[in-house]
């Protein structure tokens, strides 16, 4: 024999047994012949007809004795059960992620049934198991904690049920788990302390009891764990004081009771704590000052009593500061550095002044000290909170006027000073039409002259108006359906209602709002005030008082009218019916259809309501606004851009349906201006080019039903995610289930798929290039014909490649 041949030999040999090793004896066609009986492959355009080719097919992976080394079908539709595939025989398999495994094209479902047995087999080679986002159900087998190998755990938003096996502590390699959002109401087993080398503990919303053991102290590699949402009670364990590495700690929304262990002050990589939400009592430990690396803390809803530490003041990092509905007293502490973009100190007892060194925090968006005892006068420094939205010092005890650049600021925000001993000068009159427990102060006595004047010539026209309002009235009976004319008085005086089953008239809605008594106010936009007023015929109408008083400008009196008339050919089932006007040298209004459950900015805040606002009720709000929308923009007899569509200006009626409303409230404040954004927008919902353009056009309305879109479907506005999605190309812009309101079950197979298409439809409006946005008209075609986002991402596709050409 050759020196050649012997040489061939060996390697042969060697080769032989290298594959013997990676195959442990399970030859390929074995796991090939499971995975094709699975029935899984057979959904996806991968040829399945010959064991040869499974190594190709859609996910799978293969080493190079061709043994399944990994199955990643992630996104994608399988909707068979978990147990359909045989486990057993995939014995090379390191790496299994079946998440949300629901898509592929228009068809939707999802995994089901239990965790079969034969995947506890794996435990030799199986190092990350991803089965989130799936409707499986049971138990967890108890077997799943001899597969020692495992670094990764994935088994979130599933409907599994029954206690966590205590036997997940053996999973001494795990260094990732994620069981959220299960409905397991049962205890924590102590046995997870065990797992030494874990860095992620996420168990929030899984409906689980008992106290928090303290042997999750014993996590020294723990850098996020979140507890949030579930039953948990009795106090906070001082061994989490020992987790010297965490980062983010979340144990909210639970009943836990006691106070703050001192040793919790002890964790200076601290950067994210919340106990919102509980039932801890006493004060906030001085030592909080010692928590350097805090951007977010959250102790709001609780019991805490006594002073506002000053040391909180000190922590240099803090961004986010939510302390609200607890029973602190004191100052408010001196902020020494203010990077704050949230400040949240209301329903406290806290006294004082309000801290000049406030208006240093140019970062705020969000300042709320309202329902506090605080005094003193609003500092002037908070002229320079350019970038505020949200200011609530109602209910205190201020005194003083408004810095009147404050005014100015709150004309596209939401500010609130009501239930103070505030002064409201004229300068402050034009952006808050309640003064609502604050001295109404004029500048001069000539002002309370003419006011006199003014009741004397309102009266007088008042009556003449009642008189030629009934004939006209008379007339538009007579004339079936024709819509009675807007009377000009000599002084100016016009009020007029269309197609409205009633006598209405100026003294009904004065007596039904007792002249504007903020007592009937239900609502403050950047347009006006709306109250509830209720006629003598039992008719429930909204009034929106609006604030400019520009009404004695004969020519801004004729541009009104015209564009009343406009919004009165507006006939659309999603957009809230105008009936009337009234326009007065001193006195605007508009009379609209009254929403009985208000607007849907409060409905997704308030946790009882937003439960209320199920799946299908918030997609077809959605579907409602988008409509809407296409009506204005498309169908209108003038077409027409909203300028303003947040989730302020989206009402629910009765049966929860959405309705737009302040269409044409722009318009008619400025009819002078119909492309520019001097009275129109909301921060937040503000389409990015309006940052360096004054150019308003109707893809504006497509970002921010974009926004608003996105906001319904998780609960809350959405934030960075905006910034993210703007920035990506169309591919790229696809949206996690993930982000969805955890306030809501899971959503069922039927469901998930109309909000995929909520979903994608906003990724597409969101885009940062509006030529790249859908019209209002595509979007509404697809809620129509439910056929997904083909048409909307084709269009897209098709702009951008005639583009880059």
């Amino acid at each position: 024999m050759s020196f050649s041949v012997i040489i061939s030999a060996l390697v042969c040999t060697l080769v032989v047994s290298n594959l013997a090793s990676d195959i442990k004896f399970t030859h390929p066609s074995v796991e090939a012949r499971a995975l094709l009986e699975s029935g899984w492959w057979g959904k996806f355009d991968t040829p399945v007809n010959t064991y040869r080719t499974h190594c190709t097919w859609q996910g799978i992976s293969c080493n190079g004795a061709g043994s399944v080394i990994s199955i990643n079908l992630s996104g994608l539709y399988v909707g068979l059960e978990l147990g359909n595939l045989n486990f057993s025989t995939l014995t090379s398999l390191e790496s299994l992620n079946l998440q949300s495994c629901s898509l592929n094209g228009s068809s939707l479902s999802y995994l089901t049934g239990p965790i079969p047995p034969t995947l506890a087999l794996l435990n030799s080679s199986l190092t990350d198991l991803n089965l989130g986002d799936n409707q499986l159900k049971g138990l967890i087998p108890l077997e799943m904690g001899n597969m020692t190998k495992l670094v990764s755990l994935v088994l979130r938003r599933n409907n599994f049920t029954g206690p966590i096996p205590a036997t997940l502590g053996s999973l001494e390699n795990l260094n990732y788990m994620d069981i959220s959002s299960n409905p397991f109401n049962c205890t924590l087993p102590s046995e997870l302390g065990n797992l030494t080398n874990l860095t992620l503990l996420d168990l929030a919303y899984n409906q689980l009891q008992g106290s928090i053991p303290p042997e999750l102290g014993n996590l020294k590699s723990i850098v996020s764990m979140s507890l949030n949402g579930n039953r948990l009670y009795g106090p906070i364990p001082s061994s989490l004081g020992r987790l010297k590495k965490i980062v983010y700690l979340e144990l909210g929304r639970n009943k836990l009771n006691g106070s703050i262990p001192p040793t919790l002050m002890q964790l200076t990589k601290l950067n994210f704590l919340s106990l919102t939400n509980n039932k801890l009592v006493g004060a906030i430990p001085p030592s909080i000052g010692n928590l350097s690396g805090l951007t977010f803390l959250n102790l709001s809803s609780n019991q805490f009593d006594g002073l506002l530490p000053p040391e909180i003041g000190m922590l240099p990092n803090l961004r986010t500061l939510i302390l609200h509905s607890n029973q602190l007293s004191g100052n408010i502490p001196v902020f020494k550095y203010c990077h704050f973009q949230h400040l949240d100190l209301s329903k406290n007892l806290l006294t004082g002044n309000i801290p000049d060194d406030l208006g240093l925090c140019n970062s705020l968006i969000h300042l709320s000290l309202d329902s506090n005892n605080l005094s003193g006068s609003i500092p002037n420094k908070l002229v320079n909170l350019t970038h505020l939205t949200y200011l609530n010092l109602s209910s205190n005890n201020l005194y003083g006027t408004i810095p009147a650049c404050l005014c100015y600021l709150c004309q596209e925000s939401s500010f609130d000073f009501t239930h103070n001993a505030l002064d409201f000068v004229k300068t402050c009159q034009k952006n808050f039409t309640d003064n609502q427990g604050n001295n109404d102060i004029r500048e001069d006595k000539k002002g309370k002259k003419d006011l006199n004047t003014l009741y004397i010539v309102l009266s007088i026209s008042i009556s003449m108006t009642f008189a030629v309002f009934s004939l006209v009235l008379y007339c538009w009976r007579r004339f079936a359906g024709k819509q009675s004319e807007g009377i000009d008085m000599k002084n100016g005086d016009v009020f007029s209602v269309w197609n409205f089953d009633g006598n209405l008239a100026y003294k009904d809605i004065i007596k039904a709002t007792n002249d504007f008594d903020y007592r009937y106010c239900i609502g403050t936009g950047g347009y006006g005030s709306v109250y509830e007023a209720r006629l003598p015929n039992g008719k429930v109408v909204a009034v929106k008082k609006l604030h400019q008083l520009e009404a004695e400008d004969p020519a801004f009196r004729k541009s009104f009218r015209n564009e009343v008339q406009v919004l009165t050919n507006v006939m659309h089932k999603n957009i809230v019916r105008l009936y009337g006007f009234c326009l007065h040298n001193q006195c605007m209004f508009l009379i609209y259809e009254y929403m009985e459950n208000g607007s849907l900015f409060c409905a997704l805040r308030d946790d009882a309501e937003a439960i209320k606002l199920d799946w299908n009720k918030r997609v077809d709000i959605v579907k409602g606004i988008a409509l809407a929308l296409s009506y204005m923009h498309h169908d209108c007899p003038l077409p027409m851009v909203h300028r303003d569509i947040s989730s302020n200006n989206i009402l629910l009626n009765s049966k929860l349906e959405a309705f737009v409303a302040d269409f044409g409230a722009a318009r008619l404040l400025s009819p002078d201006s119909s492309n520019q954004t001097i009275l129109a927008g909301t921060c937040g919902y503000i389409a990015p080019e309006l940052a360096y353009t004054m150019q308003v056009n109707e893809k504006c309305d497509v970002y921010s039903f974009g926004v608003v879109a996105l906001e319904t479907m998780i609960g809350r506005h959405p934030g960075e995610l905006l910034s993210t999605l703007e920035s990506s190309r169309p591919a790229q812009r696809k949206i996690s289930l993930e982000v969805l309101d955890s306030r809501l079950p899971h959503p069922t197979t039927e469901q998930e798929q109309d909000i995929i298409l909520v979903l994608n439809l906003a990724s597409a409006c969101l885009s940062s290039d509006q030529k790249l946005r859908p019209t209002m008209l595509a979007v509404s075609q697809e809620f129509l014909s439910k056929k997904g986002i083909t048409s909307v991402t084709k269009s897209i596709k098709d702009t951008e490649f005639s583009q880059a050409v």
